[in-house]
């Protein structure tokens, strides 16, 4: 029966199908359409907006700028007028656009070719990009998408392991990647007296502009504190150096994080407070909030 004639065709018609369908499926997985705008304000630079469907059937979009050198194949002139064949290489994989460009706006599909190696060499790592994460974070092909975009190296998978971050997962690289966070700024951030940084809080600093310098800054005006989620409230709330020397030069130099929030929110300023002191010369932090909200104590 195996030998029948019928039956090899039937076998090799079954492969083709299969094999059809894994290639309308990577196809589909690894191509999708790009916009990009040529920055008028940042000579070489360009804006690149990618959309492409997920293994799931939902759609992945990324936005990021880019330098022209980054893209083989693409001048600035090409970018003005006519068709263009251009590529981004990355560790990752590459990523090919095809399209066109009119007055500095340019459209079209691009098609992403994975890394195999780049797998195996992260693989070694301790980063496995074939291994879902616990937030269903789409397939394989997705996420090695995301690294060519984000630029996720082996180089910074390296150093952040050299670095002793502790357990870290193929997400903590794309944070990493994306908010510029490496060994050298961690070390910088353990000195100023925060050891046990993670991640999310390392991607917090970033955010909100917190660095050695901030927390050197804060802490030689006499408001150390141990307390990291503070200085994010600092930051926040616009609590400067300079801010922290003006309240502490009208008396108040023994304050809490959140006291001190509090003479932002409620904008107590200098004037304020001399205002106040004039009628109440030991006044609390708690008595100028009272104060300005129209609370007047007997």
């Amino acid at each position: 029966m195996r030998n029948h004639p019928l039956f090899v065709l039937f076998s090799l018609a079954l492969i083709v199908v299969v094999i059809g369908k894994y290639v309308i499926v990577a196809q589909t997985g690894v191509t999708g359409e790009w916009t990009a705008t040529v920055s008028t304000k940042e000579a070489g630079k360009i804006q690149l907006n990618l959309e492409r469907q997920t293994a799931r059937g939902g759609h992945n979009q990324h936005g990021s700028s880019f330098s022209l050198d980054e893209l083989q194949g693409l001048s600035r002139d090409q970018t003005q007028n006519g068709n263009v064949s251009f590529r981004l290489v990355r560790e990752a994989g590459t990523i090919d656009f095809r399209g066109a460009f009119t007055n500095g706006r340019g459209a079209g599909t691009f098609t992403f070719s994975p890394n195999g190696g780049f797998v195996d060499a992260m693989r070694s790592r301790g980063f496995d990009f074939d291994k879902q994460s616990s937030k269903g974070d789409g397939s394989a092909e997705d996420r090695l998408f995301t690294a060519a975009m984000v630029n996720v190296t082996t180089a910074l998978a390296d150093d952040l392991r050299s670095a002793n971050f502790g357990n870290l997962g193929v997400e903590d690289l794309f944070k990493a990647a994306i908010f510029k966070v490496d060994g050298k700024f961690m070390a910088e951030m353990k000195s100023t007296g925060f050891p046990n940084l993670g991640m999310e809080d390392l991607v917090k600093a970033r955010i909100f502009k917190i660095d050695a310098d901030y927390v050197r800054q804060v802490r030689d005006m006499g408001f150390a504190s141990e307390d990291f989620e503070g200085l994010v409230k600092f930051r926040i709330f616009k609590v400067t150096p300079d801010f922290l020397s003006e309240i502490k030069a009208e008396g108040f130099g023994d304050l809490s994080a959140e006291d001190i929030v509090k003479f932002r929110i409620f904008k107590l300023d200098r004037d304020f407070i001399r205002e106040a002191k004039a009628e109440e010369p030991n006044i609390t932090v708690e008595g100028l909030v009272q104060r300005r909200i129209g609370v007047r104590r007997r």
